[in-house]
């Protein structure tokens, strides 16, 4: 069975309540039902890794109140799961100053931020020291891309808005999240373009990544593409054995599932 690391994972649907945008996306767009909205413990979601390949995985949390239920699974299996934090930055240097001290207390792999929770593009001035605090810790940053799912702004997700984030801010590492749908083309050509650039497949079942994204990963993009399942959104297993259907070489399909994220998120390989 192929390795893999799952880059974005939930445990904590529970806690997060209901919001309409939620359910909307929960039963329109990922077809769940009520099994959605709950938590996973930990031996429950070491079982279903186990299951299906799966080493590490990446869980959320917001860094000013981590959620008690996420830190759980990075107390009791820090080998297995790592954190990403979940940034606002409209709340300025209260968030970085969370962000830095997060870091320093925990094993913080990645900041995240979602522009369609502020209808605000990813090149305006509010996310800058954002970008600035994560260059100075050596911290990737994944910001979702594509037409969001729930029902929620889109234009503020067009990779176009990370070409000038890249321009000038060309130390940061950058992921797309949940894929770059309608826009992959635009993704890849600014993948090509900047070298911090990264893609991440979140959210979006492998059976549907267009050809013109494989075809970039079979060629130039073998180091841009890192998998991910947004567990239970789509589940692992599914997610993982569709992933493994692609036609990719060996050497690719590891890269994507494992050797990207594996030297992107914890410096490790070349």
């Amino acid at each position: 069975m192929t390795r893999a690391i799952d880059t974005w994972v939930n445990v904590n649907m529970e806690e997060l309540g209901r919001p309409d945008y939620l359910v909307a996306v929960a039963s329109q767009y990922f077809k769940q039902g009520e099994d959605f909205f709950r938590n996973y413990e930990v031996a429950e979601m070491t079982d279903l890794m186990d299951g299906c390949g799966v080493e590490r995985a990446i869980l959320t949390t917001d860094p000013k109140h981590p959620s008690e239920h996420v830190m759980k699974f990075a107390e009791k299996e820090p080998e297995r799961f790592a954190l990403g934090a979940q940034l606002d930055p409209r709340r300025g240097m209260k968030t970085t100053r969370a962000l830095e001290a997060f870091k320093k207390s925990h094993n913080v792999v990645l900041a995240r931020i979602t522009p369609f929770y502020l209808d605000i593009a990813p090149d305006h001035a509010v996310y800058y020291p954002v970008y600035a605090k994560c260059i100075e810790l050596d911290l990737p940053i994944t910001i979702n891309t594509g037409i969001p799912g729930p029902p929620a702004p889109g234009e503020c997700q067009n990779p176009m808005h990370l070409d000038k984030v890249c321009l000038h801010f060309p130390e940061l590492k950058l992921v797309m999240a949940h894929g770059a749908d309608p826009w992959w083309s635009v993704a890849i050509r600014l993948m090509l373009k900047y070298p911090g650039l990264h893609l991440m497949t979140s959210a979006y079942l492998p059976k549907y990544l267009p050809e013109e994204l494989l075809h970039f990963m079979r060629t130039r993009g073998k180091g841009k593409v890192i998998f991910a399942s947004d567990h239970p959104a789509i589940q692992m297993t599914r997610c993982l054995d569709e992933a493994r259907k692609l036609d990719l070489p060996e050497d690719v399909l590891d890269r994507y599932l494992y050797a990207n994220a594996a030297r992107l998120f914890w410096n490790e390989g070349d």
